[in-house]
């Protein structure tokens, strides 16, 4: 009896202008430039500048108090859209409560609402946690490790395709030792929408026949979970009728269906999640198409398995996979 592995793979106010290229620096990192909806304090630099067409992530909607360091849902907001990612920097005879009190009136003058501001700890971080409120308002952008001055900040504002939100943390901090402390701003905007689908083509049966015939294992990336979840979405069946369809046709071929994930989060966590996604495949095929259960069986193989660099989206996507098959 064959056996055969399946891997899973998920898949203007006062100095503010609207116009990026009236104040852009010529120390600007390559190929940056400011947001449309938001632009730059005058006389900041851009140190950082990244764009994503589609990112999951949270940022704080109010005060993490005490109590709710565990409870991330208490406090954050949970956002998916296209991302744009900015670290402004200086200018250094400027406060950060003065550059941030000048974005917050700038957003609102383009009919934002002001949903959450906050400065220094107590008003940021009623639970003595700055730290925590810190990394979660920052978006997953790099900031110096040393600051003083927390200001935060988030927006909203309802356009025709789609919510835009802006976060920006402010601090003062020293871009190197020894410097003095100059505003940096950790600009988060993301623009609600829906994540491109049917970008990923069904392998039919024969196909996935074909594939074992010729390199002994499959790599099939139809079929779909939700960001941290295990439970199955509606666009998966397809993939998964033809995968039923392969074992209909092969009622002498037994699988190992493997899960995957990418290198973030913890490790434990990940190898229990990719089990979970493995499980529910071998559920669906089972439950819902009549394979013998023996001949599925479930495993998860966490991030220890990468087929990619986790340092990029495109490989962070590629590693958090759905089935690939080899003998074993």
């Amino acid at each position: 009896m064959r056996r055969l592995i399946i891997a899973i793979f998920s898949l203007c106010f006062a100095v503010l202008c609207e116009a990026p290229s009236i104040f852009a620096q010529v120390d600007d990192v390559p190929g940056s430039s400011d947001h449309p909806a938001v632009g730059r304090y005058e006389g900041a630099r851009i140190g950082f500048y990244e764009t994503k067409a589609y990112e999951e992530l949270s940022l704080p909607f109010k005060a993490l108090d005490p109590g709710d360091q565990n409870d991330p849902s208490a406090w954050q907001t949970e956002l998916a859209g296209e991302l744009t990612s900015i670290r402004y920097e200086g200018p250094g005879d400027r406060s950060i409560l003065e550059v941030m009190r000048n974005y917050e009136a700038a957003l609102q003058a383009e009919s934002f609402e002001i949903r959450f501001f906050c400065r220094n700890e107590q008003e940021c971080s009623p639970a003595r946690a700055i730290s925590s409120f810190w990394d979660a308002a920052r978006g997953g952008i790099g900031m110096p490790t040393t600051w003083d001055t927390t200001v935060y900040l988030l927006a909203e504002r309802d356009d025709v395709e789609g919510k835009l939100t802006v976060g920006m943390l402010g601090v003062e901090t020293a871009a190197r030792s020894g410097q003095p402390l100059t505003p940096h701003v950790a600009m988060t905007i993301v623009k609600s929408q829906p994540m491109e689908t049917d970008r990923i083509s069904v392998i039919e049966a024969n196909e996935l026949q074909q594939a074992l015939a010729k390199d002994g294992r499959i790599a099939i990336y139809g079929i779909y979970f939700d960001f941290d979840d295990a439970e199955l979405k509606p666009e998966s069946e397809p993939q998964i009728t033809q995968l039923a369809g392969l074992l209909k046709d092969n009622p002498q071929l037994s699988v190992l269906i493997v899960g995957h994930t990418d290198g973030q989060g913890a490790f434990d966590y990940n190898l229990s999640l990719s089990q979970r996604r493995a499980q529910a495949v071998v559920d669906a095929l089972v439950t819902n198409h009549g394979i013998a259960s023996g001949r599925v069986t479930p495993a998860g193989a966490g991030m220890v398995a990468p087929v990619a660099t986790n340092r990029t989206e495109e490989g962070r996507a590629r590693n958090d996979r759905p089935p690939r098959t080899g003998p074993i």
